[in-house]
């Protein structure tokens, strides 16, 4: 979808306006004579052939409103056909002329939107030219790969006038064996000496006449294609921006109005519909037709019939249209950015020479290069299988409370058992060893396994203040080793309790923990299939990135060609600019309609309309231009 597109629809429109009009004024004129309305109870086959060209022509005939070439010639033959048979007896039904004209207007539109269509796929690549070029001009090694790049084409060209400069001198051959004088051999002795001959003159002459080096002349000849690349686009544009300006401009109400037309074209139309479509005609003739050629308009707007017009289009479809694309084309071939046999025959070279060594090396290391193949498969199954799926598996065992992934640093009945063990050792310690000689009740047992579960171990410590007095006989004879084990125990119990409580607070993150192991090897997959999508073609990511900066670069070329337009007294820019901006405004439709939704798309499309409406002025095309860049920068940047 296009600008061309709209513009069809909104000819297509005007021209089905124009049909019903004229008929509601002829049932108008007839009044209430129902008879003559009814004299007619069947259309005759000419009328009925029309009107199948006529939804043959029209944008609704099919999703896309502009046609083929073909059937676009196809259908304006049948409309001449036809109209030869109404010539020659001078046919007075209006109806019929209407139809005719109607048909002749919607090919007419077709044709508009076949030329604009050819000249923007031919002028868009000339910007890639022009790119191009500079670039190569940018820096000197640029220029010393053009030249190494070229060198073989040099070569050959001057090689190929060499020969035929000595073709042009040999003496007739054949005259020579007639008179049988010379000899085969002293016939290939003389064309050796005139080529040599030839390769002296030309290299004195390039000696006296080019002083230069070989990149100097290479720089020469970049600048003279940069210029006619230019000089090709300047035209191209030029006759876009006349052609949008001019062409197919039919009154109406403002809001149906062509957005690209004068002011001076909009304002107060004298002439009537069909006179517009004859001059639209005129207009497409002109703006194909080879530069340097009669511009006076071969037919009379004012004067022409649908004949006439039918048949200037069936030229400009068949003649002129074909051999100005050719001409466009074959000027960007010569001038244009050099195909990629120029550009790339020494790195193909390269390869070609180097095949062989690459070849014995793959052959002398194929176990080793399958083992690296093996061996990274290997790897790559390890690591989807370590780090992906058993963290996986182990983070839904959490999710469940599976018993097997839980977390744990100490087995869940070992702190008891120990406390269990602590606490007979010290009851028994103070049964047998009394503070007071007396022995312990059940009651005085009982608070004493309390006080242990507690933590307290205080008969435990005051027999070793008592043992420590006399530590090396108490060791051998009395309780001292015992009252050590006892604390030894002791301190086994306050570590297993402090690693009870870090147990504790691992199972309540323990979530948390089976997330922070899965991540890394989901953020690593994550990001080796984004890579394989972008090297594989994928649609998103990187290639979306790329259209969003392009739209950017389009957006500023847009503005550049605002800000640096020639302007008019009234403020317009000129056919070249208009054409210009064209050309950027339909590359950016095309790459904004792939990054924005498709709610703002209608509201983008009704921006772009305002921005080509060249009769408000550049200041309010600018002024446009700023709104698209803040109002859809979330998407385009």
């Amino acid at each position: 979808m296009s600008f061309i597109d709209d513009d069809l629809r909104r000819a297509d429109a005007a021209l089905d306006k124009f049909q019903l009009r004229e008929a509601e004024e002829r049932i108008a004129v007839a009044g209430a004579d129902r008879d003559k309305i009814s004299a007619k109870p069947d259309e005759d086959p000419r009328t009925t052939q029309l009107k199948a060209i006529i939804r043959s022509l029209s944008t609704t005939a099919s999703s896309r409103p502009l046609l083929r070439r073909s059937k676009v010639r196809g259908l304006l033959t049948q409309i001449l056909k036809k109209g030869e048979k109404q010539v020659t007896t001078e046919t007075t039904d209006s109806d019929i002329t209407n139809l005719e004209w109607v048909a002749t207007g919607k090919a007419t539109a077709q044709t508009y939107g076949l030329i604009l269509d050819s000249l923007l796929d031919r002028t868009i690549p000339l910007s890639e030219s022009i790119w191009y070029w500079d670039d190569v001009l940018g820096s000197y090694a640029n220029i010393a790969l053009y030249t190494v790049q070229t060198s073989p084409f040099r070569f050959y060209k001057q090689a190929k006038e060499v020969y035929a400069d000595a073709v042009r001198k040999l003496p007739d051959v054949r005259a020579s064996a007639r008179t049988a004088t010379n000899t085969l051999s002293e016939n290939w002795r003389q064309f050796y000496g005139l080529v040599r001959d030839s390769v002296r003159q030309r290299s004195l002459a390039q000696a006296q006449t080019k002083i230069l080096s070989p990149f100097s002349i290479a720089r020469m000849e970049v600048r003279g294609n940069l210029q006619r690349v230019k000089d090709i686009r300047k035209t191209s544009s030029a006759a876009i921006g006349r052609l949008v300006r001019e062409c197919l401009v039919f009154e109406g109400p403002p809001d149906e109005r062509k957005h690209g037309a004068l002011p001076q074209m909009m304002g107060s139309q004298e002439e009537d519909w069909q006179t517009t479509i004859a001059r639209t005609v005129c207009l497409l003739d002109s703006a194909t037709k080879p530069q340097g050629e009669d511009e006076n308009y071969a037919i009379d707007p004012s004067t022409a019939s649908s004949a006439e017009v039918a048949n200037l289009l069936i030229k400009i479809l068949d003649e002129q249209l074909p051999k100005q694309e050719k001409h466009i084309t074959d000027q960007r071939r010569k001038f244009g950015k050099p195909p990629m046999l120029v550009r790339y025959w020494i790195p193909a070279l390269g390869l070609f020479l180097s095949g062989s060594t690459l070849l014995r090396i793959l052959v002398n290391r194929k176990a080793d290069i399958a083992q690296w193949f093996r061996d990274f498969g290997h790897t790559c199954i390890d690591f989807w299988s370590n780090w992906v799926l058993e963290p996986t598996k182990k983070l839904i065992g959490t999710i469940r409370h599976d018993e097997q992934s839980e977390i744990a640093i100490q087995s869940k009945d070992s702190l008891k058992a120990d406390k269990e063990s602590l606490e007979r050792m010290v009851v028994d310690f103070a049964v047998q060893h009394p503070v007071d000689g007396s022995r312990y009740n059940e009651t005085q047992i009982a608070e004493l396994r309390a006080k242990v579960r507690a933590g307290d171990v205080t008969p435990v410590l005051k027999a070793y203040e008592r043992e420590l007095q006399s530590p090396i006989k108490n060791a051998i004879m009395g309780e001292l080793i015992r009252t050590l084990l006892i604390q030894v125990q002791k301190t086994k119990v306050d570590v297993e309790t402090a690693i009870g409580g870090i147990d504790s607070l691992l199972k309540s993150q323990e979530l948390l923990f089976g997330f922070v192991g899965i991540a890394p090897g989901v953020l690593i997959s994550y990001a080796l299939v984004q890579w394989l999508r972008s090297a594989l073609g994928g649609r998103e990511g990187p290639r979306q990135g790329q259209r969003k900066g392009e739209a950017i670069r389009l957006i500023r070329n847009i503005d550049r060609t605002l800000t640096n337009a020639d302007l008019d007294d009234d403020g317009i820019i000129s056919e070249e600019n208009h054409g210009l901006l064209i050309c950027e405004t339909h590359l950016l439709r095309q790459r904004a309609m792939l990054v924005l939704p498709r709610s703002i798309q209608r509201e983008f499309l009704e921006d772009l309309d305002d921005l080509l409406d060249v009769k408000a002025g550049v200041g309010r095309q600018i002024n446009v231009l700023r709104r698209i860049e803040w109002s859809y920068a979330k998407w385009l940047r």
